[in-house]
């Protein structure tokens, strides 16, 4: 274990889902002095997207929400970074199973948990899947937003009690 905490979040191209997660996170962080303690960043499961920029709706949501996501670049996970990545935050079940398929042992399968396992109310209404927004409109965008915020809230929480350990 290193001096900081790695968390890294998923979805199919990195180019919706999983760079709102890393941008709002990461603004979290600051916020709550823990920037320094956490690194943040996000990947895909696919080459769909390599190399392109955030969707511009998830850069025009995160941008009415006061978040930067201008500078996101797609990228696509890769399998080693388990030996460096604490949480591994997936958008849904498919994301899951593809990742724990790629994890090579135990310890790296326990690593990776959908995003909204950290939503309390997520979790009370059995809702813990990001549905896409790319298929969709600017109301899916907003909807995605809405429900990658309160999970990142609850990792920000979960993030703070761990490392008060």
């Amino acid at each position: 274990m290193t001096d900081t905490l790695h968390v890294t979040f998923v979805c199919t191209g990195n180019i919706c889902r999983s760079p709102m997660g890393e941008v709002i996170l990461r603004d979290l962080l600051a916020d709550g002095g823990l920037e320094d303690l956490v690194t943040v960043d996000s990947a895909a499961t696919s080459t769909y997207e390599l190399g392109n920029p955030a969707d511009p709706r998830t850069v025009a949501e995160l941008r009415r929400r006061g978040h930067d996501g201008t500078g996101h670049v797609a990228r696509e996970f890769r399998p080693e970074w388990f030996a460096h990545t604490d949480l591994v935050l997936a958008a849904d079940r498919g994301h899951v199973r593809a990742l724990r398929r790629w994890a090579r042992t135990d310890a790296e399968r326990e690593q990776v948990h959908l995003m909204r396992e950290f939503d309390p109310a997520a979790v009370a209404a059995g809702t813990l899947e990001v549905d896409d927004p790319w298929y969709g409109d600017d109301t899916d965008f907003v909807r995605c937003f809405d429900e990658v915020e309160a999970a990142c809230r609850g990792v920000f929480e979960h993030l703070r009690a761990r490392l008060d350990r």
